[in-house]
């Protein structure tokens, strides 16, 4: 400790330890084997680094949480961005045990779990000939117009098979698309993973999608050939994941981007008070694994990866704190656990997703040879 004094002012210079400060160490590579020894390195550096880091051990405690109803969220270009079988990963480790994403991402997932290819952008190119020839271009990715038109064909199948007379919501839509893909032989995709984990998919703005516009035509079809046409009923998705929250002990969400999945995961807290408040509960949920009041339920644990700053006011940059504000999550105070990765998904969500993985096989072996 050093005492130091100018123009009467008093510093008292300490070292760091005398507070308890942590402190940071250099990333050696030359001592990590695995992508969770950089991960858990990077503890100790700073930046979008330490935040990564961060977002993997709340994501691990919120994996390994068995007590806890893990909700992924899920906007951008994910899946034509070849994302897609991390999600898988993800699903098949138990790591997430519902999807909440935008209709886009999951039409672009379709066509992979199809078959169906993407491609690099050629960029000798330009935008009005790659239109002239079929290309629609995700900025450095193609998707075929045709690919589009085949995935029409098979969301129509699926959608004949369906009994015309009971509403439709997405989730119901996702799982059948799931189920057909499993039985067509189609490999591993998103909605297969999530129909054989029971992992139900909803997307809230269904009808901003090609897969809404394929659902739209199909009723067209439907209409000329004097057929009744399916109906559609968004708040079917609304009720089955709350009801799912209600009945969850504790709630934990991972979120990619922002936009209308994050939020429309998130308001399921006060929608429940809201519930309370203002009609005194409902019958309509019944059964609650929770110790605690079930209609005042926040999120325990929470990551997000997502570029987008705070100052511009968009519900994708607006922060956890934020959300505290609105009863969405438990404060850190209260034993909350946040963090927020402010970086392209693309670059972040590979390495923290496997640094998770990893360790949750490192305890899976322990538990065995313990045994």
């Amino acid at each position: 400790m050093i005492e130091t004094k100018k123009n009467n002012l008093t510093r008292v210079l300490r070292n760091g330890y005398e507070d308890k400060l942590i402190p940071l160490h250099s990333l050696d590579l030359s001592k990590c084997n695995t992508v969770n020894d950089i991960i858990t390195a990077m503890r100790y550096s700073s930046f979008v680094s330490r935040e990564a880091a961060v977002a993997a051990d709340v994501l691990y405690e919120m994996a390994v949480d068995k007590e806890c109803l893990r909700v992924l969220t899920i906007s951008g270009a994910m899946t034509i961005a070849k994302m897609g079988l991390i999600i898988c990963e993800m699903i098949e480790n138990k790591m997430i045990d519902m999807i909440v994403c935008t209709g886009a991402l999951m039409s672009h997932g379709l066509i992979e779990n199809a078959g169906m290819m993407h491609f690099k952008n050629p960029r000798n190119i330009t935008d009005e000939e790659l239109y002239k020839k079929g290309y629609d271009r995700v900025h450095d990715t193609i998707e075929l117009e045709s690919n589009f038109n085949n995935a029409a064909e098979l969301v129509y199948k699926v959608l004949e098979r369906i009994d015309s007379n009971k509403p439709l919501s997405s989730f119901a839509i996702t799982r059948e698309l799931g189920k057909y893909l499993y039985a067509c032989n189609k490999g591993r995709g998103i909605l297969i993973s999530a129909n054989l984990h029971n992992v139900p998919v909803y997307i809230p703005a269904f009808t901003d999608s090609e897969m809404g516009l394929d659902f739209a035509l199909f009723n067209r079809l439907r209409l000329r050939n004097n057929k009744k046409p399916l109906q559609f009923d968004s708040f079917l998705d609304l009720e089955d994941y709350t009801e799912k929250v209600f009945s969850a002990k504790k709630i934990g969400i991972f979120t990619i981007g922002g936009g209308v999945p994050r939020n429309w995961a998130q308001q399921v807290g006060p929608y429940l008070e809201l519930i309370k408040m203002r009609l005194g509960g409902d019958k309509v949920y019944s059964t609650s694994k929770s110790k605690d009041d079930p209609y005042f339920k926040r999120f325990s644990y929470a990551v997000r990866i997502c570029p987008d700053p705070v100052y511009l006011g968009g519900l994708s940059g607006c922060s956890y704190s934020e959300g505290v504000s609105w009863g969405k999550f438990v404060p850190e105070s209260e034993g909350g656990k946040f963090s927020e990765v402010h970086s392209e998904a693309t670059i972040a969500l590979p390495f923290i997703v496997k640094a998770v993985l990893e360790r949750i096989q490192e305890k899976e072996n322990k538990v065995i040879k313990d045994v």
